[in-house]
């Protein structure tokens, strides 16, 4: 199944470190970070787990929650839990899907569809689970990022993206290149100079006539 940005993000039941769940219950009217690793105890993802619990009150501020997942058991994510607070100094206190069938994987185009153990597998077997989704409160998929199996993901831009995404979807403005909160943003074509004029009345910079920047709204 081919996964495209503003679809519904597929559902799914799951156990977690936080008990059973079912995934767009789960998510209710927030937003939500769903982020994967190739398996536990591996270095590079240990990294990751721990920079984002040490960061979740930022997300949790944006109206948005975390889940990890990993194809190992659950009991195994827990383990893992000590040494990333241990090495990293912070607790991971989001929920870990333990995806042990893969079901997840495979729904969101993590795995091969031939890939069906976790058993005895590797992190290298399972290169393709370091996926990053940001998903509507709608349910709809905003954000797809796959990285390489040996470069860290920087989830800085996770949250930059989240702001620019909730400042768009309530107004209507685009953030340019390397925009981060509180820059100007673009007045999109869509609105009219005379529509731009009743909202900012105090004016905008017109680069070109397609290209107008504006401080950022609210």
């Amino acid at each position: 199944m081919s996964l495209r940005i503003n679809e519904i993000a597929p559902d799914f039941t799951a156990n977690t470190t936080h008990g059973p769940i079912s995934f767009h219950q789960w998510i209710g009217d927030q937003w939500a970070i769903l982020f994967s690793h190739p398996k536990d105890f591996t270095p590079v993802c240990t990294t990751e787990l721990g920079y984002m619990a040490r960061i979740e009150p930022e997300f949790t501020r944006r109206n948005a929650k975390l889940i990890g997942l990993s194809i190992d058991r659950v009991e195994n994510h827990a383990k893992w839990a000590a040494d990333i607070e241990e090495t990293q100094g912070s607790a991971v206190k989001y929920p870990m899907i333990g995806d042990t069938d893969l079901n997840v994987a495979k729904l969101y185009n993590m795995l091969p569809a031939e890939e069906v153990a976790s058993d005895g597998r590797t992190a290298a077997t399972n290169a393709t689970v370091r996926s990053v989704f940001i998903i509507g409160p709608d349910k709809k998929i905003k954000l797809m990022l796959t990285y390489p199996m040996t470069t860290g993901r920087n989830f800085d831009e996770i949250l930059r993206v989240l702001d620019s995404m909730q400042l768009t979807a309530k107004h209507r403005v685009a953030t340019p290149v390397n925009w981060k909160y509180g820059d100007d943003v673009i007045i999109v074509p869509s609105v009219s100079d005379e529509e731009a004029k009743a909202i900012y009345p105090n004016g905008w910079k017109a680069l070109k006539p397609y290209l107008r920047l504006v401080k950022q709204p609210g």
